[in-house]
């Protein structure tokens, strides 16, 4: 992918989404791959906080990107500073702060109904979606 084919992306873009934190999304649901956090507080689990960013990146980036590109994340620096209960509502925002070639940055804040629940960075890389997918293949049979 050259430079060319990059979209014409803005500091600025501004994109939230609001999920309703369900009992999947609270760190207890994660034993089934780790065990040991079965007998954890129930509540919204970082792991999801952080994923549920990047969706909200990948979803505010969608209309901008052309056929077979997708981004990846790169980098993960957020805090998460107060626990939200099964039922509330958290609204990740995120905001396109730096455009370096592929590589683009994001400031980004989480509320949940009683407010801010966590912030910080991310960063994302424009990739060729095919191309990737080859390399990950490729990798995959080596071992």
């Amino acid at each position: 992918m050259s430079d060319l084919d990059l979209p014409a992306l803005r500091v600025g873009l501004r994109h939230s989404e609001t999920i309703t934190v369900g009992e999947k999304l609270l760190v207890p649901a994660l034993a089934a791959q780790w065990p040991d956090l079965s007998d954890m507080p129930p509540a919204f689990a970082t792991a999801m906080m952080v994923a549920f960013i990047e969706w909200t990146c990948i979803q505010g980036l969608r209309p901008f990107l052309t056929e077979g590109q997708r981004t990846v994340g790169a980098h993960v620096d957020v805090s998460h500073t107060a626990a939200t209960p099964a039922g509330m509502r958290v609204t990740a925002t995120v905001e396109l702060s730096e455009v370096d070639g592929r590589s683009l940055w994001f400031t980004v804040r989480c509320e949940d109904d009683a407010g801010l629940i966590g912030e910080g960075r991310h960063r994302r890389i424009i990739i060729d979606g095919d191309r990737f997918t080859a390399r990950l293949k490729a990798k995959a049979e080596t071992v």
